[in-house]
């Protein structure tokens, strides 16, 4: 194609090429993303007159004196004088939607955007810089892998680029990698995928060993969109695909927040909803609390977190290799406060139900919300999760893959994590499957909701050898949030607006918002000492004692 106009490679389109400029190398037609250079990267990220490239003057060196037929300098010469760039990897400072940050971007035009000595010298430089400067860093990558041409100099600058993350994550400064079209090899496995966030481009071509590789390798046929962004979303190693025309805007709500950067969301102070004392909870029937804490018509966690939380933006994954539907989480504010939210996803219909696995999580979804827990401890973010589960998924595949061991970590993670930590059930909360998420400093439950060691009618079949007593069962497990409030199990209860929280989802989630923003209040001003001293003090009681049971008649 001729300067004015380009091919499309995704629908075949000829795009004009001014026109293609104009929407950031994005397709009119199909939405593909045509590649950026390094500098239009950075152009793209970079709020209004505040690009500043960093000085790094990073000379290339051949050191093993390499030629494959040419010089290994002539093509460095070469690739110089076709980018007008020293390397495949440019660097700055500048400002994303007003949080200030330092961004190495790399170019595939150069030497096919590999890691050589000197690539890997610039990512950590920039990662120097961030680190002097208490700045996130951002890395746009671009890659087909390590140079060859510097054999295992440039083998090296994977681990050298891994400690350079490493020490931002020491620090606790935020880090968020771009993945763009194609990124592969030595790049994929070292820096591209260390970040808090890692964020990839529609159609995104990513991994270690490219697909003519590994299908000459293993003979086989490759799977529909192997490798490609959607494909790794799915299988939980990236957080998000984001259209180009939406990152900059994502990028920055990601950074504002991962920062603690205020913004002018609401100030106004939280009411004080919580019922604390259990006389003051309503009676009713265990067994008309298990049913209605199953209403179909009551909020999910998706609906919650669009209700109450401000700048929401889910995160995907466990980095592991799934993605589990019945738990989802990320970050976003309650208030001004910046936090990390996690919770048990089911649905409304059926169809719903069945994507969500019934809320049931398997241990991908336990991954995920430790990864979010680990995630929140860096930036310094409290965490809220929302309980509603009839357990942990019970399929071999979970056993399998370790469900106990999975379970058991979540357990021992939250209570060690140096954070505010609040829980609300507001469904279902039955067994272990439920309390991996709910080692919390304060654990509140709605109205007409439920938690107990596993359901009424599993407890009926194994007890009473009869399923249909079940009613019966969810009276002697004392269920319902008044008998949970008056054991000490839950610090309060949240109100339900009449009817029921399936009856007004909106009010409903006024009342949640607002018992969660009193108890994180009051956890603020404790040091992460005192947190897991009283974290630790409050589930140690259950069980030590005749008194260990019973109401204390307030917050902890």
């Amino acid at each position: 194609m001729t300067k004015e106009w380009a091919l499309c490679r995704h629908c075949r389109a000829v795009v004009y090429a001014k026109r293609l400029a104009r929407n950031h190398g994005v397709c009119p037609q199909c939405g593909g993303c045509f590649p950026l250079t390094a500098h239009e990267w950075l152009d793209l990220l970079a709020d209004r007159d505040t690009l500043r490239l960093l000085d790094m003057d990073v000379p290339s060196d051949d050191p093993l004196g390499f030629s494959d037929g040419k010089p290994y300098a002539d093509r460095l010469a070469a690739a110089r004088e076709a980018t007008g760039m020293p390397e495949a990897v440019v660097c700055a400072r500048l400002s994303i939607v007003d949080s200030p940050v330092v961004v190495a971007a790399m170019d595939f035009r150069f030497m096919g955007g590999s890691l050589s000595a000197a690539v890997g010298e610039l990512i950590t430089r920039a990662a120097e810089a961030a680190l002097a400067e208490r700045l996130p860093l951002v890395v746009v990558t671009a890659s087909g892998g390590v140079r060859m041409q510097e054999g295992v100099v440039g083998l090296m600058q994977m681990a050298k680029t891994a400690q350079a993350m490493q020490q931002l994550d020491e620090a606790g400064l935020v880090t968020a990698c771009v993945i763009t079209d194609p990124t592969y090899g030595g790049v994929a496995a070292s820096y591209a995928m260390l970040g808090d966030v890692v964020i990839a481009e529609p159609g995104a071509r990513f991994g270690f060993a490219g697909p003519r590789v590994i299908a000459q390798t293993i003979r086989q046929e490759l799977p529909p969109g192997f490798q490609t962004a959607e494909f790794l979303l799915e299988r939980g190693f990236v957080d998000l695909v984001s259209p180009r025309a939406q990152l900059r805007e994502r990028l920055g709500r990601l950074l504002s927040i991962g920062t603690r950067r205020d913004t002018a969301a609401d100030v106004c102070p939280a009411e004080q909803v919580v019922v604390r004392e259990p006389d003051q909870v309503p009676e009713q029937d265990p067994w008309d609390a298990v049913r209605r804490a199953r209403h179909l018509g009551r909020p999910t966690t998706s609906d919650y977190f669009r209700m109450i939380l401000d700048d929401f933006e889910e995160l995907h994954g466990d980095r592991v290799g799934g993605d589990c539907p019945a738990i989802v989480g990320g970050v976003g504010r309650l208030g001004r406060e910046p936090v990390v939210v996690i919770g048990h996803e089911k649905g409304h219909t059926p169809a719903d139900l069945a994507a969500h696995n019934f809320g049931m999580p398997n241990p991908a979804g336990y991954r995920k919300a430790a990864r979010l827990m680990r995630l929140a401890a860096k930036w310094g973010l409290p965490v809220v999760t929302l309980v509603d589960t009839p357990g942990a998924y019970p399929g071999v595949d979970a056993e399998l893959q370790g469900q106990a061991t999975v379970i058991a970590e979540t357990l021992r993670l939250m209570g060690a994590l140096p954070v505010p930590l609040v829980t609300v059930v507001t469904g279902e909360g039955c067994s272990g499957g439920a309390l991996a998420i709910a080692v919390a400093d304060r654990v509140l439950i709605m109205e007409n909701a439920i938690y107990t060691v596993i359901s009424p009618e599993g407890c009926a079949a194994i007890l009473w050898k009869d399923s249909a007593a079940a009613p019966a069962a969810a009276r002697a497990l004392k269920v319902d949030a008044r008998s949970l409030l008056a054991l000490g199990v839950v610090d309060g209860v949240v109100p339900e607006p009449p009817g029921g929280a399936e009856a007004d989802q909106t009010a409903a989630a006024a009342l949640v918002r607002s018992a969660i923003r009193v108890e994180l209040a009051d956890l603020a001003a404790r040091d992460p000492a005192r947190l897991l001293a009283e974290r630790r003090a409050r589930f140690r009681r259950f069980g030590s004692g005749a008194d260990s049971l019973t109401h204390s008649g307030g917050s902890q």
